[in-house]
C-alpha cells in the first residue's frame, strides 16, 4: 500500500491521481471481501501493517486489528504451543530465503482458536538483507478438522485390526501388484526387516511360495474368474519361515469399473490354525465317541441276546400252560406267578437297554387310555416281595380315582412307577413304609405319588438327583444300583407328555411324583381293589382261526427253542411243523416241502438268517413264501434291519406266543 502511495506522489495530473485512487479502492475491496489477511512486516522498525478481512472474520473490529501493529503484539494472539514454531519458521526463511509456509493457531475474539495458514516472502536490499516480509493469512480450520477426523478414523481402523489380529491386503489393477500389511508377514513368521520383504521382489510371488503346495490350486482359483463374484471367502494352508503349517482364511471384496472389469480387491487374512486344530480335536473326539457308542451298543446287544435265550424257555413254557385247560386254579396261579416274574425279569433286561434307546432318540411310546388304579395294583404286587424282604410296609391309596384313566404308555408307566417304588424301598430303613397314592393336584392331571420315610436327600445334593450314574454317595453303601434308574424314569415320563419331580427332607423322607394328563373320554364302571389284584395282568388267549392243514418250516439250531415250538404246534392238529437245524438244510427243505410259512432264526451256524433269507428270496421256487424272523437280537436296529431285509415280521425272544398266533392268523388263513 505504501508503494502505491509513493507511486501516487510521482503523478502530476489530477486524472492520474483519480485513476490511482480508484485502483487502490478496488484492491481494498478485494482484500476485505476475500476474508484473507494481507500484511507486511517492516523488519527494521518491527511495524506490521494489515489489510483484508481476516481479523474481521474471526470476530475483531477494524480498531482491534489496527492495534496489532507489531510482531510482539501479534505473538500475544498465537497459541502458546505454536508461537515458537512460527518464529523458527521465520528465522529459517530469513536464513535460507525459501518462501515461508507454516501454520499455527490464533485466538479469536471469543477466546477460541482457529488454524491459519501463513505464506510469505521477503524483499531484500543489494546486500541481500531482508527489509520487508510480506504475506497472507487464511483460515484452514475446516481442513485441519477434516485431517484430524481422517487421522482418528485411520487410528480407529488400526486399533480394530490390531484387536482382531488380522492382516489386510489390497490389489489395484493400475498398479498391478499386491500390498500386504505387516501382520500378514507375521503370520508367515517374518518381521518387517526381513530381507524377503525388503528385497524388492513381487510380494505376491513371495506369498505364493509359502502356500502349502496341495492348496495352491485352491488359492489361484480364488483370484481367477473374478467377474463372476463380488465377495469371496476361502481357506488354505501356508508354510511359515520356521517350517510350520498354519491355516489362513482369506475374505475380501472385488470392486469393478464401468466395464465390469476388476478394478480393486481388498481383504483380510485371518490365522485360523487354532480353530482348525480345535475342529480336528472335535472330530477325533466324535470318532472316539462313535466307536465307544458302537462298542456299547454291541455289548448291550450281546448281553440282551444271551439273557433272552434262557428267558425264551421260561416264558415260552409258562405261556404253553395258558393253553392247557387241565390245570387246577392253584396250578394256574403258580404258572401266572412264573410268567409274571419272567416278564418282570425281561423288563429289567429292557431297562438296561432303555438308556441307549433314549440317548439315540429311538425310544417310542404308544399313548392310550390307561386305568391308573390297575397300574398301581400291578406295581404294588411286583414290588411287594422286595418290600417284604426289608420288612417295609408297602400299600396304596386310591382315593376317589379307582376308575380314573390317564393318557400314557401302559408298559412305560409301569416301568417308571416300579423304578420309583424300587428306590423308595431300596433306600428306606428296615421296618419303614412306602405309599403309592393317586391325587389330583390340578384339573386335568392325575398324580402318582410315591412317599417313603427313609433318610431323605440332603439339600445340597438334590440338584444331582437326575444326573446319570450319580448315586449320591450310595455307591459306598451296600445298596446295589447303577445310577441310571431316575434318569430313565424322568425321560420316560417326559416322552409320555408327563412331568417327574420330587421333594425331600433329610432325616424325614422323600416324595417323588409323576403327573400325567387325565383321560376324560374314557369311562368304565368302578373296579374294586380286590378285583384288580385278582386280575392284575389280564390276558385274553388268542385262538388260531384255521381249519385246513398247513405246513410250517422252522429253521433253528437251539434244541430248547425247537422243543418249545414242537409242543406249541402239537396243540393244533391242522399244523405240520418241520424243523431244520441249520440253514443249508432249511433252504433244501423249503424247496422240497413248499411250506405256507417259514420261521427263521437269525444266529445260525455257517449261513446266518439274513443270508438264508436272501437265498430264499432270490429262488423263484421259494420267493413267495412268507418268512418270519425269530431271534434274541432284540435291539431297535436289529428289528429295523430285519424288516428292511424283507422279513414278513420280526419276532423277538422270549417268544410271545400270542403274537405268533396273530401272525399265523394273518398269513395262513
Amino acid at each position: 500500500m505504501d508503494k502505491l502511495l509513493r507511486f501516487h506522489e510521482d503523478f502530476s495530473t489530477s486524472e492520474d491521481v483519480d485513476r490511482l485512487r480508484a485502483m487502490v479502492a478496488r484492491f481494498q475491496r478485494v482484500f476485505n471481501g476475500s476474508g484473507y489477511g494481507f500484511w507486511e512486516w517492516d523488519l527494521d522498525t518491527g511495524a506490521v501493517v494489515w489489510s483484508g478481512g481476516f481479523w474481521e472474520s474471526i470476530g475483531y473490529t477494524a480498531e482491534d486489528a489496527h492495534q496489532i501493529n507489531s510482531a510482539d503484539k501479534l505473538l500475544q494472539f498465537i497459541h502458546a504451543e505454536d508461537s515458537q514454531k512460527m518464529l523458527d519458521a521465520v528465522r529459517e526463511h530469513l536464513r535460507s530465503g525459501i518462501p515461508l509456509n507454516t501454520c499455527y493457531r490464533i485466538r479469536t475474539k471469543d477466546n477460541r482458536y482457529i488454524w491459519t495458514q501463513v505464506r510469505a516472502n521477503s524483499q531484500r536490499n543489494e546486500a541481500g538483507r531482508a527489509r520487508y516480509l510480506s504475506g497472507v493469512n487464511f483460515d484452514i480450520t475446516e481442513l485441519k478438522e477434516t485431517e484430524e477426523a481422517l487421522r482418528e478414523s485411520e487410528a480407529r481402523q488400526v486399533r480394530i485390526l490390531q484387536a482382531v489380529n488380522d492382516g489386510i491386503w489390497e490389489w489395484y489393477a493400475e498398479r498391478g501388484g499386491f500390498h500386504f500389511s505387516n501382520r500378514c508377514w507375521e503370520m508367515l513368521g517374518y518381521d518387517e526387516q526381513d530381507d524377503v520383504i525388503t528385497q524388492g521382489e513381487n510380494r505376491l510371488k513371495i506369498w505364493r511360495r509359502h502356500i502349502y503346495p496341495p492348496d495352491l490350486p485352491k488359492f489361484d482359483a480364488t483370484f481367477t474368474n473374478l467377474e463372476d463374484q463380488e465377495v469371496f471367502d476361502a481357506e488354505y494352508r501356508v508354510v511359515t519361515k520356521q517350517g510350520d503349517i498354519r491355516w489362513i482364511r482369506v475374505r475380501g471384496r472385488v470392486h469393478f469399473d464401468e466395464q465390469g472389469k476388476p478394478l480393486r480387491m481388498s481383504g483380510t487374512n485371518m490365522d485360523i490354525t487354532d480353530i482348525k486344530q480345535a475342529e480336528e480335536r472335535v472330530l477325533k473326539s466324535k470318532e472316539a465317541a462313535e466307536k465307544a457308542n458302537q462298542a456299547k451298543s454291541q455289548f448291550l446287544s450281546n448281553m440282551s441276546h444271551e439273557l433272552r435265550t434262557p428267558l425264551n424257555a421260561i416264558l415260552g413254557y409258562a405261556q404253553l400252560f395258558e393253553y392247557d385247560d387241565n390245570l387246577t386254579p392253584v396250578q394256574q396261579e403258580n404258572v401266572e406267578e412264573i410268567r409274571s416274574a419272567g416278564e418282570h425279569l425281561l423288563q429289567l433286561i429292557n431297562d438296561v437297554l432303555d438308556l441307549a434307546k433314549i440317548e439315540s432318540g429311538k425310544m417310542t411310546v404308544s399313548l392310550e387310555p390307561v386305568l391308573a388304579s390297575r397300574v398301581v395294583a400291578e406295581c404294588i404286587t411286583l414290588t411287594q416281595p422286595q418290600a417284604n424282604a426289608k420288612g417295609i410296609k408297602l400299600f396304596s391309596t386310591l382315593g376317589h380315582f379307582q376308575s380314573a384313566y390317564v393318557v400314557a404308555d401302559n408298559v412305560r408307566l409301569k416301568q417308571a412307577l416300579i423304578n420309583l417304588l424300587g428306590n423308595a424301598i431300596k433306600y428306606n430303613a428296615i421296618g419303614g413304609e412306602v405309599e403309592l397314592s393317586l391325587v389330583q393336584p390340578d384339573a386335568g392331571i392325575i398324580r402318582f405319588k410315591v412317599r417313603d420315610n427313609g433318610q431323605g436327600i440332603a439339600p445340597e445334593r438334590q440338584s444331582e438327583v437326575f444326573e446319570p450314574f450319580n448315586r449320591l454317595n450310595a455307591e459306598h453303601s451296600q445298596v446295589e444300583g447303577s445310577g441310571v434308574g431316575l434318569v430313565i424314569t424322568k425321560q420316560l415320563v417326559e416322552i409320555m407328555n408327563g412331568q417327574l419331580d420330587f421333594i425331600s427332607t433329610e432325616g424325614v423322607g422323600s416324595e417323588f411324583w409323576i403327573d400325567l394328563p387325565l383321560c376324560t373320554e374314557w369311562h368304565q364302571e368302578p373296579t374294586t381293589h380286590s378285583e384288580l389284584l385278582q386280575d392284575e395282568c389280564p390276558r385274553q388267549r388268542n385262538e388260531l382261526h384255521l381249519k385246513q392243514p398247513r405246513k410250517i418250516l422252522y429253521i433253528e439250531d437251539n434244541p430248547s427253542n425247537i422243543r418249545l415250538l414242537r409242543q406249541l404246534f402239537s396243540r393244533y392238529p391242522q399244523l405240520t411243523l418241520e424243523v431244520a437245524e441249520e440253514a443249508f438244510l432249511g433252504i433244501y427243505k423249503a424247496r422240497q416241502l413248499q411250506p405256507q410259512l417259514i420261521i427263521l432264526d437269525i444266529n445260525l451256524p455257517g449261513l446266518d438268517g439274513y443270508e438264508a433269507l436272501s437265498v430264499l428270496r432270490r429262488d423263484p421256487v421259494t420267493s413267495a413264501i412268507p418268512i418270519v424272523g425269530l431271534s434274541a437280537n432284540a435291539m431297535p436296529y436289529d428289528i429295523e434291519r430285519g424288516l428292511r431285509a424283507g422279513f414278513y415280521d420280526y419276532l423277538t425272544k422270549p417268544l410271545d406266543i400270542q403274537r405268533l398266533i396273530d401272525v399265523m392268523n394273518k398269513v395262513l388263513t
